[in-house]
């Protein structure tokens, strides 16, 4: 069986709201106008572009901070440092480490993989900060193909990239819809709200 992960909120931490909380602490005073203004500012289109390695940093921070009127040297502080505030999951960390072991018995697992929506900005920190990096057999950045999920084309292009048999693949993903995406390709989906959980559902696949 090939695995295939997803990264923010998966193997890497991933709270927009605190992280805008903590920048804008005079704008931003309880979770919900923290939930808010992430959705106002990771979930608009120019952030999406961002992802899919069509907008540069500079213009993405300039873009927002005109935008939502937010100061634009604070936000550029903050998009900046965000690969380094992306700090690995150790339970889910736990649980790769033991597929990497059965990869390497061949016992169940022939290949893991990754497809990650991430600028190049913090794909490139990921890849220099975290030599764990290196059990993938291989994956895909969004910000390295134009394309990002759940567009059906970055996973049809993962999977040819690393000839996936559809059938033999299972997909971990933190977002429903992106699963939904994976399974309507004739993989297997797993959506992630655990290491726990995690475990305990790839244990159902005979993982």
């Amino acid at each position: 069986m090939n695995i295939v992960f997803d990264f923010g909120a998966v193997l890497f931490t991933w709270q927009p709201g605190t992280l805008l909380m903590q920048t804008f602490p005079q704008r931003v005073r309880t979770p919900d106008e923290a939930a808010q203004l992430a959705h106002q500012v990771f979930g608009h289109a120019d952030w999406h572009d961002f992802d899919r390695g069509l907008l540069e940093t500079d213009a993405v921070v300039a873009r927002t901070a005109q935008r939502l009127d937010l100061p634009q040297q604070d936000l550029a502080a903050l998009v900046q440092g965000i690969g380094e505030r992306l700090t690995v999951m150790s339970e889910s960390l736990a649980v790769l480490t033991q597929l990497h072991q059965r990869r390497l018995a061949c016992d169940g697992v022939s290949g893991l993989y990754f497809l990650s929506n991430m600028p190049v900005l913090y794909a490139r920190y990921l890849e220099q900060h975290h030599p764990f990096l290196q059990w993938f057999d291989g994956g895909i950045f969004s910000g390295d193909v134009l394309q990002i999920k759940p567009d059906p084309a970055i996973y049809q292009l993962l999977q040819s990239r690393y000839s996936l048999a559809p059938d033999s693949t299972v997909f971990i993903d933190d977002l429903k819809h992106n699963i939904t995406t994976a399974q309507s390709l004739g993989w297997h989906g797993i959506h992630f709200t655990s290491a726990q959980q995690l475990q305990t559902d790839l244990a159902l696949l005979g993982l």
